[in-house]
C-alpha cells in the first residue's frame, strides 16, 4: 500500500466539510475568527493581535483590542459567560462557555505583559473516518482498519500531545459504533459530540469558591457502571481516576476508550504507571492491568502544522515489563507495518487489509 499524507488543498477541503460555527457575542472581537470555518483554537497574548488554528498551523490576525486593559476585559468578560471568577485574587481560570467553547485565561502578573487568552472551539458535529481521510488525519488506508477496530470491540487508548487531534479522531470513532449500544462519556469539560444516537455524558464538578461541591472523574467512572453502558469512554486519563479505568476495563466492559497525554506509543506504558502511583498502586499493578486492559494505542500527532494519525501499537509483557510495539505506522512514504502487526492481526481475529476490500 502507498498512501501519502494529504495536500494542504485536501486540508482546506476538510474546513469546507466543517459547517460554520454560531457566533458567540460574548467573545467581542474574537467572534467573528471563532466564526471561522475549521477553526479549533483561537490565542491571544497581546493587544491588536489574535492567533488561530484552523489544521494549517497557526496564522496570525489583526483583532480590535487596542491595549493590555482591553484584552484583560474581554478575559474577564469570557470568565464571567463561562460562570467563573477572573480578578487579581483569582487570576488564573478554566471554563466553559456556554457554546461549549473551552476557555483558559490568565491575568497579570501571571501573565506578565498582557492578559492570555486561550479558546477551543468544540466542533458541534464530529467528522466521519472517511472526512478525517479527505482532511489526511487518516490514512486511507487505515480508515477500514480502525473501523475494524471498532467493530470488533477492542479497547483503545488514543494518545497524542495537546491539540494533536485526540479528541477529533476518538469523536469520529465513536460514531462508528453500532447505534444499537449505549456509549457513556465522562469527560473534564464535555467536548466530545459522537454522531451517535444514544449517548450519555458525565461531565466532572469543580470545587465552589468555598473549596466545595467538587465531584472528579474517579467517582464519576464508578458511577457509570450503575448505569448499563455498552461502551465506557475517558475524555481525557489524567490522575488517579486511571484505577478505576483499568477497573472497568478489565471487569468485561470491552470496547472502551481513553485519551491519555503521550509523546509516542513507546512511553505510554511508563505515562500509565506514573498515573497509577498517583493513586496507590505499584508499577506491577498498573503494567498488568494494563496489558489486559487495552487492545490498542492509537497515536496521532501533529506534523507540518497537520493533525494525522501516526502510528497504531499493541500492548504486550516483554522480560516482566509492558512495552508497547508499533504494528502499524505513516509517513510521507506510505503505509509501514511494524513489529506488532501479526500481534494486531490476531486482535483483530485475523482482520488481514485484503479482507476489507
Amino acid at each position: 500500500m502507498t498512501d501519502t499524507l494529504a495536500t494542504s488543498s485536501a486540508r482546506d477541503t476538510i474546513a469546507i466539510l466543517r459547517p460554520p460555527q454560531p457566533s458567540a457575542p460574548y467573545a467581542g472581537p474574537l467572534a467573528p475568527l471563532l466564526a471561522l470555518p475549521g477553526v479549533t483554537d483561537v490565542l491571544v497574548n497581546e493587544p491588536g493581535t489574535a492567533w488561530i488554528d484552523r489544521g494549517r498551523g497557526l496564522e496570525r490576525q489583526t483583532v480590535d483590542l487596542p491595549d493590555a486593559e482591553a484584552v484583560r476585559v474581554l478575559a474577564v468578560t469570557l470568565a464571567s459567560a463561562g460562570g467563573r471568577r477572573l480578578d487579581d485574587a483569582s487570576p488564573l481560570v478554566d471554563a466553559r462557555l456556554p457554546d461549549g467553547t473551552r476557555l483558559h485565561a490568565a491575568l497579570p502578573p501571571i501573565a506578565p505583559e498582557c492578559a492570555a487568552i486561550s479558546l477551543r472551539r468544540v466542533r458541534s458535529q464530529a467528522l466521519t473516518l472517511d472526512d478525517l481521510a479527505v482532511g489526511g488525519m487518516v490514512s486511507g488506508s487505515a480508515v477500514a482498519l480502525v473501523r475494524e477496530l471498532v467493530r470488533q470491540r477492542c479497547s483503545a487508548l488514543v494518545t497524542g500531545a495537546t491539540g494533536s487531534g485526540k479528541t477529533t479522531l476518538l469523536a469520529s470513532l465513536l460514531s462508528e459504533v453500532d447505534p444499537t449500544e449505549r456509549i457513556l462519556i465522562i469527560e473534564e469539560a464535555g467536548e466530545l459530540q459522537p454522531d451517535h444516537p444514544h449517548v450519555v455524558r458525565l461531565v466532572e464538578r469543580r470545587a465552589n469558591i468555598e473549596g466545595s461541591g467538587a465531584i472528579g472523574l474517579p467517582l464519576l467512572v464508578r458511577e457509570a457502571m450503575r448505569m448499563r453502558p455498552d461502551r465506557v469512554v475517558l475524555g481525557e486519563c489524567r490522575g488517579p481516576e486511571v484505577r478505576e479505568v483499568l477497573s472497568v476495563f478489565n471487569t468485561g466492559h470491552r470496547g472502551g476508550f481513553a485519551t491519555v497525554h503521550a509523546n509516542s506509543p513507546a512511553d505510554v506504558p511508563a505515562r500509565l504507571v506514573a498515573l497509577g502511583a498517583l493513586a496507590g498502586m505499584s508499577q506491577r499493578t498498573v503494567e498488568l492491568q494494563a496489558g489486559i486492559a487495552f487492545d490498542v494505542i492509537l497515536h496521532v500527532e501533529r506534523s507540518g502544522g497537520a493533525r494525522r494519525l501516526a502510528s497504531i501499537a499493541v500492548l504486550e509483557h516483554r522480560d516482566e515489563a509492558l512495552v508497547a510495539i508499533e504494528a502499524v505506522g505513516w509517513t510521507a512514504k506510505g503505509w509501514r507495518q511494524g513489529p506488532g502487526w501479526q500481534a494486531l492481526c490476531a486482535v483483530l481475529g485475523g482482520w488481514t487489509p485484503d479482507a476489507a476490500a
